[in-house]
């Protein structure tokens, strides 16, 4: 029997070992398929507990993600869509996406039209997720999956929330009309970058199919860490894509992980995906009640998972009222008429 005696396993191509072996003969291992890389919430837009669509802005329609516009003359709307077979996010096993319509927007492309998609991941999970995030030498990589009607640049927005808040911004380039387009990125640390131990917002990440020209300037940098500025958020954008009656951005295979490599899309079962959801958002019936006096109806639910803080909840009962509603971060009581038996509840920890 032969040994090989190394330090560590290198690809050619990479930087970064795959195998580091220390001296006491343990090794470390760059397990790209470990459960749980993937920063993102619902990265593969399979879940919605919500209705199917959605011209709310601000609204979430797809679990973790809200669509924002205003100074619109036709609202935008967002829809749970399939992924089309042939594609290649098809082939790769993605099978639903976000997409946004837009209006018709008759006055055309003025200087406050915005319209974003975001997501936010929260601070703990950034600041315990072996990001060396205040190392210049330290990275995380981003890739999704795009697709819009017409063909033109868009950009993508990342910014922290603690501390001072530092931006950073993805230029997509030109891309095809109706056609995916993979789309990755490696992002170093920054010595300003803060990520609290807490369940506020940590990382916020926008996707933009148009902002006016009150949210834009040429000299906002690709590729670098910058400072925050409402009136200089991202370059300026073409507007085709707004003036545009019905065009359509879709995006799908959303992944944030800690490396300079982009590795493969992490696809989790859809009962993990749900769980990570629900930390944020629950809606399902109501846990049963006990009878008081044959008059009032006291309810305690205990949710499924720990949210993220106390949610706002809403019961709605079959018939009756709900009252004196109360709620933790890990359940929430409250009384009502004797038919409110029969209620359902929401319970929202959104940011």
């Amino acid at each position: 029997m032969s040994t090989i005696k190394v330090q560590n396993i290198q690809h050619t191509a990479s930087s970064t070992n795959a195998i580091e072996l220390a001296s006491d003969g343990s090794c470390a291992v760059n397990n790209t398929k470990r459960q749980g890389k993937n920063l993102v919430d619902n990265g593969a837009f399979a879940i919605r507990q919500r209705a199917a669509t959605s011209n709310t802005t601000g609204g979430t329609l797809i679990d973790r993600f809200a669509v924002n516009f205003a100074n619109h003359d036709e609202a935008l709307t967002q829809s749970h869509v399939d992924v089309a077979s042939g594609t290649t996010p098809y082939t790769l096993g993605f099978r639903r996406a976000l997409r946004i319509t837009n209006g018709n927007q008759t006055s055309g492309a003025n200087a406050n039209d915005f319209v974003g998609m975001n997501h936010v991941i929260e601070s703990m999970n950034v600041a315990m997720s072996g990001w060396n995030y205040n190392s210049t030498s330290s990275y995380i990589s981003v890739s999704f999956w795009i697709k819009a009607s017409v063909s033109q640049k868009y950009y993508a927005r990342l910014f922290s929330s603690d501390g001072t808040v530092k931006v950073w911004v993805i230029d997509t380039g030109v891309i095809a009309a109706n056609t995916w387009t993979k789309i990755t990125d490696k992002i170093p640390g920054h010595a300003d970058l803060q990520f609290d131990l807490d369940g506020g917002a940590g990382l916020n990440i926008q996707f933009i199919p148009y902002y006016g020209t009150d949210f834009t300037d040429n000299s906002v940098p690709i590729g670098s860490w910058t400072g925050s500025s409402g009136s200089a958020q991202v370059p300026d954008m073409t507007t085709t894509w707004w003036t545009t009656n019905d065009a359509t951005f879709e995006i799908t295979g959303f992944q944030i992980e800690v490396g300079e490599n982009v590795t493969d899309f992490m696809f989790e079962t859809p009962a993990v995906d749900q769980e990570r959801c629900m930390r944020y958002y629950i809606q399902r019936p109501a846990g049963g009640g006990i009878v008081i006096a044959q008059t009032n109806i006291y309810i305690h639910t205990t949710f499924p998972v720990v949210m993220r803080g106390a949610p706002t909840v809403t019961v709605t009962p079959g018939a009756g009222a709900a009252a004196g509603i109360i709620a933790s971060a890990f359940g929430f009581y409250c009384y009502g008429t004797l038919a409110v038996q029969a209620a359902s509840y929401t319970a929202s920890a959104e940011y």
